[in-house]
């Protein structure tokens, strides 16, 4: 059975047109991949406030960045034994310059999975060894732009 639980995620661009991604490692299926930063919204929450919420948690970045500009995405993807099937709102964020990223309110969970962060022009993009989630992020990405 999908698990469906309500989340948002952010797409950081910074001052040269790059977008951060934090870099994860389900030890489960033993998967490594890249994903925007954001995560469940809270009961009482709106998708707005856990996408500024989770990018605070998740980088250290101000959540008030984080633009009420989003396009819902579908997802279909298994994190930890558990498979997903929903549609999230992504949101946009803009950097002027490319601002420090510190991860330093992650869950317990997080923590143990969590493998770095980097800002990633469209051809890193491209060359990266592992994969990207969701897959067409660069789409996402554009109607965003």
């Amino acid at each position: 059975m999908a698990d469906s639980r309500p989340a948002a995620r952010v797409l950081c661009v910074d001052g040269q047109g790059r977008v951060l991604l934090l870099r994860w490692h389900d030890h489960v299926s033993d998967v490594v991949f890249w994903e925007p930063p954001g995560g469940g919204i809270e009961p009482g929450e709106t998708p707005l406030e856990a996408a500024r919420r989770e990018l605070a948690e998740e980088t250290g970045l101000p959540g008030d960045r984080v633009l009420d500009q989003w396009i819902p995405v579908e997802r279909d993807y298994h994190w930890l034994g558990v498979h997903y099937v929903k549609t999230e709102p992504f949101f946009l964020a803009r950097f002027d310059t490319t601002p420090d990223v510190a991860s330093t309110e992650l869950t317990p969970e997080e923590d143990g999975t969590y493998r770095g962060h980097a800002w990633h022009s469209r051809a890193d993009l491209a060359a990266l060894p592992e994969p990207i989630e969701p897959p067409n992020l660069l789409a996402i990405l554009d109607h965003l732009l």
